[in-house]
């Protein structure tokens, strides 16, 4: 048998006000509703629950029992209700985001500590993952990822210019094996590979000449799965790295790696954020997609 949830909901009224036109009131029905739905489920039941005489009325022992079990499941119903209401339309809440390490390193990540302050309610979990989530099917909330081909039913925003790559390598390794001078002297060197650890392909080399782009298939002894591992591997003097140029760019300005072959390079699409249609007006994550824009301002 189904509950008869909005009868149940009428009786837990009438009990509580103590009286038809008081739950009527509550309820923003007519009296005459009240009294006809109480019989439906008195009907239901096969038994009375209320006692009516011309001055008040009182609850049957089977009322009694029955307000005992569904008063405090009323109440928690009302909570969820509340709850429902709120969730997504406060400052506070959870907010879960799936991105790639490099994104974190580049533009979430340094936006973290401030965001936390200006709201300090809401709670963040960070999935760091190369892949394209789904996002509905691993219960998060956005994801970043290098531009914007998404499913049909997301909505995609860009948060970055394009990205400028680099080809980096440390002035000791590039001291005893020379400077490539064309992407095809990347052949005669040790190449940093990175392989992504979902699709488990190795990352392309792409240059640029003439408008046009191309890969060239490097070679090298190391092939590691994390960027870091990567920029570690390149200070450690093993090797050229191909990444992102804004990754690298304190080793940069320090001197601790030295780009190569620079008019060869070109850019990536910029970083976006996708989320479903749904999560638009979700309070949370506009407040985080807006404290991003304005922390990179």
């Amino acid at each position: 048998m189904r509950l008869p949830l909005a009868t149940l909901e009428i009786f837990d009224a009438i009990a509580r006000e103590g009286s038809f036109k008081g739950a009527a009131n509550r309820l923003s029905l007519q009296p005459s509703t009240v009294s006809h739905q109480l019989k439906t489920l008195e009907e239901q039941l096969g038994t009375a629950l209320i006692i009516r005489t011309t001055r008040s009325l009182s609850l049957t022992e089977a009322g009694r029992a029955l307000l005992r079990g569904a008063g405090p499941a009323f109440e928690q119903l009302a909570d969820a209700v509340d709850s429902a209401r709120s969730t997504g339309h406060a400052a506070r809440g959870s907010l879960r985001l799936a991105m790639p390490e490099f994104v974190y390193k580049l533009y979430v990540g340094p936006a973290i500590r401030s965001f936390r302050v200006a709201y300090p309610e809401i709670d963040l979990e960070m999935s760091f993952t190369e892949a394209f989530s789904d996002i509905l099917g691993e219960e998060l909330h956005a994801g970043f990822r290098l531009g914007d081909r998404i499913a049909q039913d997301m909505v995609a925003v860009r948060l970055t210019p394009a990205l400028k790559l680099a080809v980096l390598a440390s002035p000791r390794y590039l001291k005893s094996r020379g400077s490539p001078r064309a992407p095809s002297d990347l052949l005669e060197h040790d190449c940093i590979r990175y392989r992504f650890r979902t699709s488990r392909q190795i990352a392309p080399w792409t240059f640029v000449e003439n408008g046009d782009d191309y890969t060239v298939q490097v070679n090298g002894p190391l092939i590691v799965n994390t960027l870091p591992s990567v920029l570690d591997l390149a200070l450690q003097d093993q090797g050229l790295i191909y990444t992102f140029r804004d990754y690298c760019a304190g080793e940069i300005e320090r001197g601790d790696l030295v780009p190569v072959l620079e008019k060869h390079i070109g850019e990536t699409p910029g970083i976006y954020i996708y989320f479903p249609r749904e999560y638009r007006t979700m309070m949370p994550l506009r407040l985080f997609r807006e404290h991003l824009a304005e922390f990179r301002a």
